[in-house]
């Protein structure tokens, strides 16, 4: 259906183009009343109907092109001097062939259409200078004409078929493999970060330095110093976020902020703070900002890249587990679920006590087990972060759902700051925390379980802990999931402890490690800390 429509379409343009060019070339016939210009322009008009109806039929439009232009130009070939006019049909061939095959049509159809002419013009005698002149004129503006159709054929006339996305996605995935290996500086963020860092601690000196990237209409700390809980670094963060919406420089004070645009908007913003004893005026800090843009406008481009090179990943990921997740619980748990019918069909056709009947109520068990881990891993590979939800947040929300589902008390408390991690990080963390819940559900034989998460980007720290067998129990089953649980965490460079909890039972942790938050600092210290944002949940 869709090449159906595609074909009418060409056909229809096709057709106005020819006849608006029978229509103009008939006007010099009306002044001279030319006998041998009447019979070219019959012939052309001949030829253009059967083009038309070939096409109406269905015949390959490779071989109609090639025709149309032939035999167009073998009319203007043997056409005589004084019927010269009839030149100027050389102009549709091309146009018509860059609707149906784009630049390659046109070029095909160009050289049938000159090869014929030129091959017929020198065998007839006809070929002169001022021949010459006006055939190249025609040619040139049917070149203009058919790379011009040839742009509304790849942009247009085929915006309905279904295979066009995997086709760009197909040429611009080959192209980004070829690209790759170009890519000196890698596609690591925080990297890229770090050297945009360095390199303004180079020229500026500095007590503390951050490097944000937008997420949407705020900003995420990539790399810096944003831990520190100086009135200096809160006032650069709010010029941060006024640099990012006014794409301007902005000094207050010893604090700073400056963005990095990378040709398509803001691609990044540098706060900090300068150090102390400094005059931001007598050493023309914002010319110095100003020019530090220009200058990291290469490592700007690199960071950008790199953003736009995970947020692709991630998208491709979030919709494959989308896909799987629908598959699952469409084809695998309806068809388990209507076995496990059919079972408890054949269970009430069997005397209550009969061995028989006893083994079909195991299966029925059983089959009731698999389908229960098969719609809690739907849920698992449907749990995403929402836009406007925290990774506390989310966390909070599945650990009600875990503890829902089996009974089992979870206990969350939650330390966040306001500004977010990277939706990458972000998105391995709350997998991470999932898996570790999960598995203290599923195989810790627990009766609590505690669940930790404190966030002051870039840093952040996840604590899992259960008052079970503990993990080196042989009743625990999930080595498979803390393997799981490593490559997720060596994804963002962050680190998995995973150990006893006194008096019994296993502690899970995951901290991704910075100035901000120490490894080693006692959980119950932040714990304490009187914020607004901290929450204790017990789902």
């Amino acid at each position: 259906m869709t090449w159906n429509r595609r074909r009418r379409q060409h056909t229809w343009l096709a057709v106005g183009a020819r006849t608006f060019a029978l229509l103009t070339l008939a006007m010099p016939l009306l002044v001279s009343h030319n006998d041998l210009l009447l019979l070219a322009l019959l012939a052309v008009g001949a030829i253009w109907a059967a083009v038309t109806a070939g096409e109406v039929l269905g015949i390959p439009g490779t071989l109609l092109l090639v025709l149309d232009a032939a035999l167009i130009g073998t009319v203007a070939g043997v056409s005589p001097p004084s019927a010269s006019a009839i030149l100027g049909a050389l102009a549709v061939p091309p146009f018509t062939a860059g609707l149906s095959r784009g630049t390659r049509g046109v070029a095909l159809s160009l050289s049938a259409e000159l090869t014929a002419l030129v091959v017929l013009s020198i065998l007839g005698g006809t070929l002169d200078a001022e021949r010459a002149g006006t055939t190249f004129t025609w040619a040139v503006t049917g070149l203009g004409l058919g790379l011009i159709a040839a742009f509304v054929h790849n942009n247009f006339l085929q915006v309905d078929d279904p295979q066009r996305a995997y086709h760009d996605a197909q040429a611009l995935i080959r192209e980004l493999i070829t690209l790759s290996g170009r890519l000196s500086s890698g596609l690591d963020p925080v990297t890229l970060g770090g050297q945009i860092a360095s390199a303004v601690r180079d020229e500026l000196p500095v007590t503390a330095l951050t490097v944000h990237i937008p997420r949407g209409e705020v900003l995420t700390p990539l790399v810096g110093d944003t831990g520190l809980s100086t009135r200096e670094l809160r006032v650069s963060e709010e010029l941060a976020q006024y640099a990012l919406l006014s794409g301007n420089v902005r000094v207050t004070g010893h604090s700073f902020a400056f963005p990095l645009n990378s040709g398509g908007g803001v691609a990044a913003v540098v706060s900090g703070v300068l150090a102390p004893g400094l005059d931001p005026h007598a050493m023309g800090l914002p010319r110095r900002l100003a020019a530090l843009d220009r200058r990291l406008s290469p490592a700007t481009v690199r960071l950008d890249t790199a953003v736009l090179f995970l947020s692709f990943r991630d998208s491709a990921t979030v919709e494959e587990r989308r896909r799987l997740a629908r598959e699952m619980h469409d084809g695998v748990a309806q068809e388990m679920a209507s076995l496990g019918y059919y079972v408890d069909t054949l269970v009430d056709q069997e005397p209550p006590d009969s061995d028989r009947a006893r083994q079909l109520t195991l299966l029925r068990e059983r089959l009731t087990s698999v389908v229960g881990e098969v719609r809690r891993s739907v849920q698992t590979l449907r749990t995403e972060i929402g836009a406007n939800d925290s990774l506390g947040t989310s966390i909070g929300s599945l650990a009600r759902h875990l503890g829902a589902g089996s009974g089992i008390p979870i206990h969350v408390t939650l330390d966040e700051m306001t500004t977010r991690l990277r939706p990458e990080v972000e998105s391995e963390l709350l997998r991470i925390a999932q898996e570790a819940m999960t598995n203290a559900v599923r195989h810790s034989r627990a009766t609590a379980i505690t669940v930790t998460c404190r966030v002051a980007p870039p840093c952040a720290e996840i604590v899992v802990s259960d008052n079970g067998d503990g993990i080196g129990s042989r009743r625990r089953h999930d080595s498979h999931g803390l393997e799981i649980m490593r490559e997720r965490a060596a994804l963002i460079d962050a680190s998995l402890d995973v150990g006893a909890n006194a008096p019994h039972g296993t502690v899970v942790a995951v901290r991704l490690d910075g100035t901000g938050m120490s490894a080693s600092e006692p959980m119950e210290e932040a714990s304490a800390v009187p914020d607004s944002l901290t929450e204790s949940l017990t789902a």
